[in-house]
């Protein structure tokens, strides 16, 4: 069975696209926890950051750095954005592919309140 990070990969399911190449997706989240939320998924399943080996490394790299060109691109560089990797259901994490959250377009400063 696949997850449903790999059936939208695969374009069984449907999802707004906020940037796709040969090695990545972005997404919008369908529940944003912020102005902006874009999942930034790798094609290559991996079920969670506890499972990613030294073959990974460039991939991973590669996330983040899509990651802070779509904040620009989103105009909330300069405003400031948080990255957030969930690792395994006790952090929140729901699907079991690894994504990289960027949010931002409102105040991310922490603690919040």
């Amino acid at each position: 069975m696949e997850c449903l990070f790999c059936k939208i990969i695969n374009n069984e399911l449907d999802a707004k696209i906020a940037y796709q190449d040969d090695k990545l997706i972005g997404i919008y989240d369908v529940n944003p926890k912020a102005p902006i939320h874009i999942l930034l998924i790798p094609k290559k399943h991996i079920p969670t950051i506890n499972d990613i080996s030294s073959d990974d490394i460039a991939l991973i790299g590669e996330l983040v750095f899509k990651a802070k060109q779509l904040a620009h691109e989103e105009n909330i560089d300069d405003s400031g954005y948080r990255l957030v990797w969930n690792v395994n259901s006790g952090a929140g994490q729901q699907v079991f592919h690894i994504h990289l959250h960027l949010l931002g377009g409102r105040n991310m400063s922490w603690p919040p309140g």
